[in-house]
């Protein structure tokens, strides 16, 4: 076993260690600072209101920031795995009945579906009037 060996199982070993402390730490500090802010930030929002990105960016965004600030302090990679899986909860518990998009899905206003209606509407029966003028014009071109 060579220097160059030992010094990668050396340093292999210490990222192991300060890994490992540091999964440990950071999960009971987002619980305890960032998971109970959030927690306090979003009963202050009305609840029907979850799904309006306008009114849970604030918590939201302070809920990012904090558990970057506590990774950042304690040495920790941001984002990770803990992160992943702190936001795969909030959302299951605080966002689950919410479209993908944060808003309720709803027709476009008239003014613009009317246009998508009506152009394919126009452009068939101007095809079908061309289809039967051209039949009725006599067979003598081929």
């Amino acid at each position: 076993m060579g220097p160059r060996f030992a010094l990668l199982l050396l340093l292999t070993a210490q990222r192991i260690v300060a890994a490992t402390s540091c999964h440990r730490s950071y999960e009971e500090f987002i619980g305890e600072l960032c998971l109970a802010k959030f927690s306090l930030d979003m009963q202050a929002v009305d609840q029907g209101l979850w799904c309006s990105w306008e009114d849970t960016l604030e918590p939201y965004g302070s809920l990012t920031n904090c558990t970057y600030q506590v990774a950042l302090k304690l040495g920790c990679f941001w984002p990770n795995q803990m992160v992943d899986a702190v936001f795969i909860g909030i959302h299951r518990s605080y966002f689950q009945d919410c479209a993908l998009t944060g808003r309720r899905p709803h027709d476009p206003p008239n003014r613009i579906l009317g246009p998508f209606i009506a152009g394919p509407v126009v452009v068939t029966l101007l095809v079908t009037a061309v289809v039967v003028w051209r039949s009725k014009r006599g067979q003598g071109i081929v």
